[in-house]
């Protein structure tokens, strides 16, 4: 997973494909989008067209919280491998915890696990996840996410080490 990347949460659909072609072009190898963004497809024509082969781009997308459950997930994740044009993703993730539905939140993972068993995401994780979010949810299923992405930059610090991610 590269260190650096291109995030597109605000990114306008009609600006994404030329901002992916141009991350893309100045040595970005890691695009990250989400279901919600609702620029998943721009991503995918920005990659696609960016000259560089799909191999040595990493592409994370995320599972909106209203696609949460075990069978919503293969079809939210079919969804957006449709709207990226891709056969694969290199990162798979839910995107928040949803405390007063947290089983949802379990048997999405639950799907993201049998997605990375299938070879279809090559690594999966969470966003935004406190650390109580997280013990839980390796407590249930077994298995500990690759990544918990957390918003971070010098006017969004965390003191806490991420537990203040998710107010």
């Amino acid at each position: 997973m590269p260190a650096l990347g291109l995030g597109v949460f605000r990114s306008e659909p009609e600006k994404t494909v030329a901002a992916v072609r141009s991350a893309v072009a100045d040595g970005y190898r890691l695009i990250d989008t989400a279901a919600a963004y609702m620029n998943e497809q721009q991503v995918g024509e920005g990659v696609r067209s960016s000259g560089i082969s799909r191999e040595e781009i990493f592409v994370t997308t995320k599972l909106w919280i209203s696609d949460y459950g075990y069978d919503q997930t293969f079809h939210a994740f079919d969804r957006s491998l449709r709207k990226l044009g891709l056969d694969f993703l290199d990162l798979y993730l839910l995107h928040w915890p949803v405390p007063s539905t947290f089983e949802a939140t379990v048997d999405s993972y639950k799907a993201a696990i049998k997605l990375l068993a299938d070879g279809r995401a090559r690594a999966i994780g969470v966003c935004n996840f406190r650390t109580n979010d997280l013990n839980k949810l390796i407590e249930q299923t077994g298995h500990i996410p690759a990544v918990n992405q957390v918003e971070l930059h010098p006017f969004f610090r965390s003191d806490k080490g991420g537990d203040d991610c998710a107010k």
